[in-house]
């Protein structure tokens, strides 16, 4: 397994090991004392499938005071995945960074709590798949506008399909810091 630093602190691609042969393909996709070695110490409560065809893009979202940490892959077709720092008081606060992520790969990006999410199918379709490290809360749920031109992601295509929701959301510079990220304290 190799893993590569992004531009934002704690954000990581990750190329797991793939073992193929004319049969097909095997990888490891998780193993919790691998991943606790590299830095990824976190108790996954729930995975999540979508299915999308190609210029869905869907996001940026985020939950605000049940931050999820994701581990991310697609396991079919091709995405363009992007994470936003979106902790107030950060050096890198509104910054983006994203990477290609393909089944036949095996790479997959690591973003930690505090950041928005989002990703568009590249392929004619991708099967999406995430680990989350909290539940989904749909009433704490925060979203950004995926094309607010104050973070300037560069998708690599335009979207042919985006929900309602996905494309009324406010840019970065509306959201007060208290409704971005707000985790809990116990």
């Amino acid at each position: 397994m190799q893993v590569t630093k992004t531009s934002l602190e704690d954000v990581l691609v990750i190329e797991a090991n793939v073992y193929g042969d004319d049969r097909g393909y095997f990888m490891e996709t998780y193993h919790q004392e691998r991943y606790r070695e590299i830095g990824i110490d976190r108790r996954f409560v729930q995975d999540n499938l979508s299915f999308s065809t190609k210029g869905c893009l869907r996001g940026l979202h985020f939950q605000i005071t049940h931050p999820q940490a994701k581990l991310v892959q697609v396991i079919s077709g091709e995405a363009f995945d992007v994470a936003v720092d979106i902790r107030p008081g950060s050096p890198t606060f509104g910054k983006w960074t994203g990477v290609r992520l393909a089944g036949r790969t095996g790479r997959q990006l690591f973003i930690p709590e505090g950041f928005a999410h989002g990703f568009v199918v590249l392929s004619e379709s991708a099967h999406f798949l995430y680990k989350c490290s909290q539940l989904y809360h749909p009433e704490d749920e925060g979203g950004i506008l995926w094309s607010d031109p104050e973070i300037g992601i560069e998708w690599p295509l335009q979207p042919e399909s985006l929900s309602p929701k996905d494309a009324g959301y406010p840019v970065l510079s509306q959201i007060p810091g208290d409704k971005l990220y707000a985790p809990e304290t116990v």
